[in-house]
């Protein structure tokens, strides 16, 4: 009889056997050919700047150049805000603004176009013009984005047309819109020095629609598509079948747009069409872009999406079948959700953690553009005769908020500085990135969502030098830890093991990307357990910064040749043999190295993730450097403008350090402890107490009275409510002000938008109580979902209070 302890051990170290068989990845096969001329699209400025198409990725001056767009719409958000935001977007690495333009917005009552105030485009433009950003116009005629009627007029229903066709009748109207756009936009185009880079025809056409707002209660939805079409209309994004038999109709209304689009005027490098689930484009003439909602709110209910199943979108697009070649156009994934709406029925709650594994998988799985719906929230303004805000749909009267990484009064959610280091990543190696090829296992093909325990893994690779893709998280789920995971890459030169011994660990909702047989300035770098994220040039010479993913021990793999010193290590133990030099670095804090090929030395930083979160890229006296912080940090020139939410003093870090030190406007610059690698300073600035004046009106109602004045020394103050309930309203004077639906989350409304006129003031707060048969309660995580015990309905009002954002500005 076998004793059980030594069977114990003997099974243990067996498991531990079958856990290090490393995953295999072959890298060997040739690249993929590479198609020019076909697509015609592309165009200069009288700079000389140009950019183009291949069938691979756009060209920015010849380089590949990776569009990150974020969704911003200027019209859900106050004016006199515009500008912070998109230094916002700039700082958390977006490069192109997309927004819509609503035609019920501009156009609401036939013949009166309005285009100033919250409605000014060219002013919007002009100002991401200033801070460096292209933009891309998505002009219609139908939009949806959450709005009335997808975006048409209610009284465009009364005329005799038939909508989303190609009735000459309906296309005159339309002509008209897009003449005034063409008159807003005049001048700000790339081919005439502006930043204008594409315009977006259309939108989901044959695909999908939005109900009309002039319905009935419990009226079926009423879909704002020609009637012929209504048959393949979906709600929502979704998989279609290729069975539409008016397909060529819609190829031929998509050119017909785009024909009116540039008589308007509308002239830009790239045109753009929503090509997922079967919908209409204009052939090699628009770049069909697809989308990922992993968090729908038009489904049933939850599910688990294939999102975060590493696959060659080159080949096979989300949401095939497509009308198009995927082989043909670069594969661009132009509306990824990083964030969903609630409506009344549907409250889908999304996991900050799903955005940047998302966009691992796309850029993992070839993606040469990435763009998010939404990156910024907003508040959808009424209009003169209707909520411009979809109530057919069952969506909140005013908030936009949309989860999304900007919320709906610009503050900064965990999402944001997550994707930002992707966002980094394609910044500073996009141009080695893009016209690599994806490489995937040999069991991509059959894996699927509901496998939780396989590493989920794939690379891009050319000529055997490459990036390894991770990543370990599936919405509507709980992924286990992988631990002692090795990938076994085989390249025309021979095997890389990542790592060369034992194995790396992957957190539950993480994600890696290392790099293989990578150039880091002239040394070979085979591979690295650690993240790339940025690369410059300081005062010192060349740099480059890794992050380390949590629970992986990093280390750097340096292929051996003449001139190779690795030195000055701090913090990192360096092994050297015939073969390599290998670097090991803490997984916690920072540490440094450098690395020379007997020509140039390139310092090497390497830090944890928590403390990559918290980077920010600026430029400093003309040289790109990188600031750490909690406070949120915007570029100013030489400057940096500093927002801190909650706390009257944080600490910063500039590496590469800066040969001057800081000043502080503002606030007060105090010795802190001192580092060996990153140099740090704390800043301390004058306290905010703001007492709260509440009292209880009614069983639903409270009156909150607000300061008279915005204090000094913020950026904004926050309310933030803490309750239990269905629905919530704020009222200032009698008028709806900001609405919420419960998510099992605190509600923040930041007040600077609503001063100096509400100084002084009550809001008053009108809450209805959840009831027991709530239709979203499944969509709750467990621990928001309240006890009702014997009641029906439960309203809980646990408290308000107030949070200070405090503001300075750091000058070198």
């Amino acid at each position: 009889m076998i004793h059980p302890a030594p069977l114990i051990v003997l099974l243990m170290l067996c498991a531990a056997v079958l856990r290090a068989q490393p995953l295999p990845l072959d890298v060997r096969a040739a690249p993929r050919p590479l198609r020019e001329g076909h697509l015609r699209m592309g165009g200069s400025n009288p700079r000389g700047d140009q950019f183009a198409v291949n069938s691979f990725f756009v060209t920015h001056n010849g380089k590949p150049f990776i569009p990150v767009t974020g969704e911003f719409h200027f019209f859900r958000y106050p004016p006199q805000y515009w500008e912070e935001s998109l230094r916002k977007m700039k700082a958390g690495g977006i490069n192109v603004v997309a927004t819509y333009l609503f035609w019920n917005v501009h156009e609401e009552n036939e013949g009166r176009f309005t285009w100033a105030n919250e409605r000014d485009i060219r002013r919007f433009v002009e100002l991401c013009r200033q801070h460096d950003l292209y933009a891309i116009i998505r002009i219609g005629p139908f939009c949806h984005g959450e709005i009335r009627n997808g975006g048409l007029p209610d009284w465009l229903l009364g005329r005799p047309v038939v909508i989303r066709s190609n009735d000459p009748a309906y296309l005159a109207y339309v002509e008209k819109w897009y003449n005034q756009i063409g008159k807003q936009l005049q001048g700000l185009y790339f081919k005439d020095g502006g930043n204008i880079i594409g315009i977006q025809i259309e939108n989901e056409y044959q695909h999908s629609a939005s109900p009309w707002g002039l319905t009935y209660p419990g009226q079926p939805h009423d879909w704002t598509a020609a009637e012929q079409d209504l048959g393949a209309t979906h709600q929502g994004v979704s998989v279609a079948t290729a069975e539409n038999p008016y397909a060529q109709l819609g190829n031929d209304h998509m050119g017909i747009l785009k024909s009116l689009a540039v008589k308007a005027g509308m002239v830009t490098p790239l045109f753009t069409a929503t090509g997922w689930g079967y919908a209409a484009i204009s052939e090699y003439e628009t770049i069909p872009v697809t989308a990922a909602y992993a968090y729908p709110f038009w489904t049933e209910k939850k599910d688990l999406s294939p999102f975060f199943l590493y696959k060659n979108m080159h080949a096979q697009p989300d949401y095939a079948p497509v009308r198009y070649v995927p082989q043909d156009y670069p594969a661009f994934a132009a509306e990824l959700g990083s964030g969903i709406m609630s409506v009344y029925t549907r409250r889908p709650i999304v996991d900050q953690k799903s955005m940047d594994a998302l966009i691992n998988r796309c850029i993992g799985s070839g993606a040469n553009g990435i763009g998010y719906y939404m990156y910024h929230g907003g508040t959808t303004p009424k209009g003169e005769n209707a909520y411009f805000a979809d109530e057919a749909y069952g969506l909140p009267k005013l908030s936009y908020d949309f989860q999304a990484p900007i919320g709906e009064y610009g503050q900064l959610r965990a999402g944001f500085h997550r994707l930002k280091l992707l966002h980094f990543f394609t910044r500073y190696f996009g141009e080695t990135l893009a016209p690599m090829d994806v490489v995937l296992p040999t069991n991509a093909d059959t894996l699927r969502a509901e496998n939780l325990h396989d590493v989920r893994y794939a690379a891009r690779a050319r000529n055997g030098a490459g990036f390894l893709f991770v990543q370990n998280f599936q919405d509507d789920a709980v992924v286990p830890d992988k631990t002692n995971i090795q990938v076994s890459i085989q390249t025309q030169t021979g095997t890389v093991n990542v790592p060369a011994s034992g194995g790396f660990d992957l957190k539950s909702g993480e994600n890696a990307i290392f790099p293989f047989q990578l150039d880091l300035n002239g040394v070979t770098l085979q591979y690295a357990t650690a993240q790339p994220m940025a690369k410059g040039v300081g005062p010192a010479g060349p740099y480059w910064v890794f992050y380390v993913p949590e629970g992986v021990r990093p280390e750097f793999w340096f292929a051996q040749q003449k001139g190779l010193v690795v030195r000055n290590a701090s913090g990192c133990a360096v092994d050297q043999n015939n073969e390599r030099w290998l670097v090991t670095c803490p997984a916690t804090g920072a540490s440094e190295f450098k690395v020379s090929n007997g020509r140039s030395v390139t310092h090497v930083l390497v830090i944890d993730k928590a403390t990559a979160l918290q980077s920010y890229t600026v430029p400093i006296n003309g040289r790109d450097h990188i600031v750490f912080s909690g406070a949120t940090v915007l570029a100013n020139g030489n400057a940096l403008d500093c927002r801190n939410t909650g706390s009257a003093d944080f600490r910063f870090s500039v590496y590469p350090p800066t040969a001057a030190p800081p000043r502080a406007v503002g606030g007060t610059i105090v010795p802190d402890t001192p580092e060996v690698v990153l140099r740090t300073y704390r800043v301390q600035m004058p306290a905010v107490d703001v007492p709260v004046a509440l009292r209880q009106v009614s069983e639903r109602k409270w009156a909150l009275q607000l300061p008279v004045a915005m204090p000094a020394g913020l950026s904004d103050l926050w309310l933030d409510i803490d309750y239990v309930g269905d629905t919530a309203m704020g009222f200032l004077d009698g008028e709806l002000v900001a609405d919420e639906f419960y998510k099992g989350m605190p509600w923040q409304i930041g007040m600077r938008r609503f001063y100096p006129s509400a100084g002084g003031k009550d809001m008053v707060f009108y809450f209805r109580p959840m009831p027991r048969n709530a239709p979203y309660l499944n969509d709750l995580l467990p621990e928001s979902v309240p006890v009702f015990d014997k009641s029906d309905n439960v309203l809980s009002l646990r408290g308000m209070r107030w949070i200070p954002e405090y503001r300075c500005t750091i000058q070198f």
